[in-house]
């Protein structure tokens, strides 16, 4: 039985067969390829007349006449080892493949692209349907459809039906390619886009009328063939480079690297590069170069050349153009801007502008005094300019700082420490200046980064000075009005002028004091009372003023602390002095008295209750010590609904003591089914049982403020 066969041809009949009479040519590689030269001629026809016909050729390096000669564009040796041509009218279009006999592989054979099979035809299998691939160019304009092959079973049964199926025809993009069913013509629908998609794997196969399967599915891959229909693009902007001042010549700066979408394996995408723009062309119109097939921007000036502190400006602005096809004028461009910045290093060392400077300051001031310039040709914005300020010779008594203007970079030059014109009226600084970064080596400090400041202390009239500040004195409280405490003593810094002094109070805020203008003698004018609200812990604080005589005359302020004496001149007082008590109460005990005296120990307690000249029976009040503060008052007896005023005396401790008599008013009140009715007594309703709480909280307060006292 023979075999069946399907072919894909690209006709639409049998009888002419639209495209190349041969498929596949055979060149032998020359010495070189001389421009103009035919080289061979190829044969087309679309069986119509061949109208518009046009052909493309693989390389850019060749054309292919109308007359269908190939020849050369310009004088080349190696072109790779396949060529392909493709021929297209609108009714037919074809490839030829054109084997270079004793070519080298180069980048842009496209025999990996379309996959042609060297040999032809493909060699038969048995019952299998065997087809070659289908190439279409991308970009094809109307009309559509249109026929792009041909599929003939030589041994297909009556019938039966092509049918076509893949990615393109039944799967998306749907409707792209068909098939007749009968003549088994392939053709395509729409314009191609290599770069969305470049391959589609069809499968064909014959069916019965019934839709059944007869042969195949046999795959048929359709190549869509690359149009130069991208421009190469920059896509990782910004680009920005920076490159040291006097680096070697040949230093690389950067890389330029643009994409293509075009097949990369094609001329298409393979890119070359220059630079069309150079701006500021100065010193010289080439200072950079980029290597055509890698992007690398390197420096191709003299070092001395890059030199940017004697540049025009130290940023370069490169348009770097990209062009594909190789670099071939017939190539599409795109371009980007390299901006390639001339980096400073630390080659010049700060100088003063002047080696001496001059300040004047008043004595006993502070703040900047002179602020002292520095040249350096170096970048303002790195460590290579910012200066660095040192003090090295004439500041014993760090009286002086320096530090560095961020703005300006200048040196402020300070008194931290006021600086007295009795003690010396001039200073001489000896101040160096370095930058934050190191320098280069062959780059040293020298005279001009060191100054010399001469500093003026003016004389001021200082205020007089108090000795000792505080000034500080004990004394009993009520002393007699007119006794001296002390007298004060100032003196005048200004030596050299030999001025008074003259004194007055400044703050004496309970108005006991006066001083002596002359010579300072303190005496009293009230007398003194360590009890008083103007004095804190015992001390007494009052400020005096000393004037000198100077014009104007300048002022100082002394501080006297008086420490006061206790003294027992204050009785002492009791509490609480209102009492409640129940007429029927079994608990005599009528009220707990505390005791308290603003005089210090041992003026205070222990402290002595007694009831003083009690005008009724002796029977009838009683009055206990408890401790040194407190004391119980009870009764012996119930007493009648009244009120009662019972004199209740206390006395200190102190030498002599003092004693105060203060009268305890006492209300005996109804107590009935727990409500207490004072109304009777008196206006004053206090329960026993709150006076007893009070009492009892009095006592411990005073038990803690004895056992504090003794310790």
């Amino acid at each position: 039985m023979e075999e069946e066969v399907l072919l894909v041809t690209s006709a639409d009949d049998l009888g002419c067969t639209p495209g190349f009479q041969q498929k596949v040519l055979h060149i032998h590689q020359p010495a070189e390829f001389i421009e103009d030269q035919p080289v061979l001629n190829l044969t087309f026809s679309d069986c119509k007349g061949n109208e518009k016909l046009h052909y493309e050729v693989s390389s850019p390096h060749f054309k292919v006449n109308s007359d269908g000669t190939l020849v050369a564009l310009r004088n080349i040796s190696a072109v790779g080892r396949t060529l392909f041509v493709h021929a297209r009218t609108p009714h037919a279009e074809d490839m030829a493949e054109l084997v270079i006999v004793g070519g080298k592989d180069i980048q842009g054979s496209l025999q990996d692209i379309f996959k042609f099979a060297r040999t032809s035809p493909v060699p038969r299998q048995k019952r299998s349907i065997v087809v070659s691939p289908i190439l279409i160019p991308e970009n094809q304009r109307q009309p559509f459809p249109r026929d792009v092959g041909k599929v003939v079973d030589s041994d297909r049964p009556e019938g039966s039906k092509f049918r076509l199926t893949g990615k393109g025809v039944d799967q998306d993009p749907k409707g792209t390619f068909r098939i007749n069913e009968n003549t088994g013509s392939v053709s395509v629908t729409r314009t191609l886009d290599r770069e969305t998609i470049a391959t589609y794997q069809l499968f064909v196969e014959t069916t019965d009328a019934s839709g059944k399967t007869l042969e195949g599915p046999v795959p048929l891959e359709v190549i869509v063939i690359d149009q130069n229909d991208n421009r190469p693009i920059f896509r990782e902007g910004p680009y920005i480079g920076h490159v040291m001042e006097g680096s070697p010549t040949g230093t690389t700066v950067m890389r330029m690297t643009a994409f293509d979408a075009d097949d990369p394996a094609t001329d298409n995408a393979l890119l070359r590069y220059n630079i069309r723009q150079q701006t500021p062309d100065k010193p010289s119109p080439n200072m950079f170069y980029i290597d055509p097939e890698k992007g690398d921007i390197v420096t191709v000036v003299s070092p001395a050349l890059l030199d940017r502190e004697t540049l025009e400006n130290p940023k370069y602005e490169l348009i770097i153009e990209a062009q594909d096809m190789a670099g071939l004028d017939v190539g599409l461009t795109g371009t980007a801007t390299a901006t390639i910045v001339i980096d400073d290093k630390n080659d010049h060392s700060p100088k003063f502008t002047k080696k001496e400077f001059q300040a004047t300051v008043e004595e006993g001031a502070v703040g900047v005094i002179v602020n002292l310039t520095v040249e350096d040709k170096d970048d303002p914005a790195t460590g290579a300019w910012r200066a660095a300020y040192t003090i090295i010779n004439g500041n014993p008594g760090q009286s002086f700082e320096i530090h560095t203007n961020p703005q300006t970079n200048e040196g402020m030059l300070s008194v931290v420490k006021p600086l007295d014109y009795e003690i010396s009226a001039f200073h001489t600084l000896l101040i160096k200046v370095e930058n934050e970064d190191p320098l280069v080596p062959d780059v040293s400090y020298g005279p001009s980064s060191t100054a010399t400041v001469h500093i003026t202390v003016l004389d001021v009239n200082e205020g007089p000075v108090f000795y000792p500040d505080p000034m500080m004195v004990t004394k009993q409280e009520n002393v007699s009005v007119g006794s001296v405490l002390l007298t004060v003593n100032a003196t005048d810094p200004d030596s050299l002028q030999h001025q008074t002094i003259r004194y007055s109070v400044y703050k004496d805020p309970a108005g006991w004091l006066s001083i002596n203008p002359i010579n300072g003698t303190v005496d009293t004018t009230a007398v003194l009372d360590r009890e008083s609200p103007f004095v804190h812990n015992s001390v007494y604080t009052a400020q005096f003023l000393a004037i000198d005589s100077g014009n104007p005359p300048a002022t100082g302020t002394g501080t006297l602390l008086i420490t006061l004496e206790d003294i027992n001149d204050n009785a002492p007082i009791i509490y609480p002095t209102v009492a409640e008590v129940c007429d029927d109460a079994r608990n005599l005990s009528v009220v707990i008295l505390g005791a308290s005296d603003k005089d210090l120990h041992p003026n205070t307690d222990p402290f002595k209750f007694e009831i003083h000249k009690q005008t009724i029976p002796d029977k009838v009040w009683k009055i206990s010590k408890i401790n040194n503060t407190h004391a119980l008052v009870s009764l012996l007896q119930n007493l009648n609904k009244a009120n009662y005023n019972l004199p209740i005396m206390v006395t200190d401790s102190g030498k002599p003591p003092m004693t105060n008599i203060t009268d305890l008013r006492v209300q005996v009140c109804s107590c009935k089914n727990s409500k207490v009715d004072c109304n009777g007594a008196g206006t004053l309703h206090l329960s026993l049982s709150l006076l007893l709480l009070f009492s009892l909280l009095s006592l411990l307060s005073g038990v803690c403020e004895n056992d504090t006292a003794e310790a």
